[in-house]
């Protein structure tokens, strides 16, 4: 029998040749438990060498590969930046809002330090390590389990937790947008914490620089008819704005 080492060298190189695996037939395929598939799948997602998926893996490559937290932040810094400072003006004094993980949202929390009165909840690291900044603004974790690749929570905890609030606006930020399928994202059980804060939020603002349209994860958040706002740049394909405007999402595109 393998060892752990040798059997998830041989796991990376069977979900690159056959592009998806699922947990029955690797544990069947290396004599061991689905328990321990499931962990090998775990720890090589973290690794970036697959990307874990529903019952399995998928091949990691430049459209399903996730980042991590320095190359997402390293990643058009500027425009994150400018998107970021906007979306917090859309931010009233007064309110509940949730910032999901991720550097994009990150910016968003930078530019709250002058805000009174705002609950902020969020299941990053990062965000509520920035919103140290902001003495008028109340903080709450989701609580879960941390992902270190993004400084993030997850799991049926956080989701729990989630359940027993209402918000007034949730600030997301996403991996992948296309027209016909929505906002995706590459880790499963962030799809699933994300749709959570979706259910508990009245109203959904999506911000996201343009270089993840046409591009998709492997787990849907939800349709791009589902949301409220979207802050972009004018980097936007023409049929993505014009679908968006046709399902009555508020669109504001600045000219970066």
């Amino acid at each position: 029998m393998l060892n752990t080492i040798e059997r998830r060298h041989e796991i990376v190189q069977l979900v690159y040749k056959q592009e998806r695996v699922q947990v029955p037939e690797l544990a069947q395929l290396f004599g061991v438990s689905t328990v321990t598939i499931r962990n090998d799948l775990n720890e090589l997602d973290e690794k970036g060498l697959l990307v874990r998926s529903r019952g399995g893996a998928v091949a990691s490559n430049r459209l399903t590969q996730e980042l991590s937290l320095k190359e997402k932040h390293d990643a058009n810094r500027g425009i994150k930046e400018r998107l970021g400072k906007f979306a917090a003006s859309l931010i009233k004094d007064g309110e509940s809002i949730i910032l999901d993980s991720g550097t994009t949202t990150e910016e968003v929390a930078k530019n709250l330090t002058s805000h009174h009165g705002v609950v902020v909840m969020t299941n990053g690291l990062n965000v509520a390590h920035s919103l140290l900044n902001a003495p008028s603004v109340e903080v709450l974790m989701t609580g879960g389990t941390l992902r270190k690749k993004s400084l993030s929570f997850y799991g049926r905890q956080a989701e729990q937790h989630l359940q027993q609030y209402h918000f007034d606006k949730l600030i997301l930020g996403v991996d992948g947008f296309e027209k016909d399928i929505g906002i995706t994202t590459h880790f499963e059980l962030e799809a699933l914490l994300n749709r959570v804060m979706c259910e508990v939020s009245r109203e959904i603002i999506v911000v996201t620089d343009s270089s993840k349209f046409n591009r998709k994860g492997v787990h849907k958040i939800i349709a791009a008819s589902e949301i409220n706002v979207l802050v972009t740049d004018s980097g936007i394909p023409a049929e993505i704005k014009t679908a968006l405007e046709d399902a009555g999402v508020r669109l504001h595109i600045l000219d970066l």
